[in-house]
């Protein structure tokens, strides 16, 4: 199709034929491709997860002194939210008497490039869980009320056969 129809159809003023190089045709020309780049950089986001995915087991400790916190020994899972685009959901679990009893799930952000994994809790002493990922393990804290270090947090990842 010649340019001037295609350029006589994206146009707001149909039945101009604007010229190739005028700044309309540039700004119509973005319009279109600028909705199909963030698509692919959205996409390529979730991908960058694979690092943090999966299961995680190791140790919670209370750092707080006579508080109603106990050290527990944790599992959790990471996998991709389905109601968030680009969003992750942590499982927590604590395991008693050698059986996992689950504790909740927290909704989560991953930055692949500083490998940081943020969690928040919507419960009333809103907590928020950050973690850094180092190889196989993830180290983190909680922190409550936006100022009191509650717990720090080290897992390996599992793998399948260590399952």
């Amino acid at each position: 199709m010649p340019w001037r129809a295609w350029s006589s159809f994206f146009s707001p003023f149909r039945g101009i034929a604007w010229p190739r190089d005028s700044i309309l045709s540039r700004i119509s020309a973005g319009a279109l491709f600028l909705p199909v780049a963030f698509a692919a950089a959205q996409s390529s986001s979730s991908r960058n997860h694979s690092d943090i995915l999966g299961a995680w087991e190791g140790e919670s400790k209370c750092t707080v002194p006579d508080s109603p916190c106990h050290d527990e020994h944790v599992i959790y899972e990471i996998a991709a939210d389905k109601t968030v685009p680009s969003g992750l959901k942590m499982d927590g679990y604590k395991v008693v008497n050698g059986e996992r009893v689950f504790m909740g799930t927290l909704r989560c952000e991953y930055e692949a490039p500083k490998k940081t994994l943020r969690c928040t809790s919507r419960r009333k002493d809103s907590g928020d869980w950050e973690y850094t990922l180092s190889g196989d393990t993830l180290e983190g804290t909680l922190t409550i009320n936006g100022k009191t270090r509650y717990r720090k947090i080290v897992a390996k990842k599992l793998t399948a056969s260590s399952r």
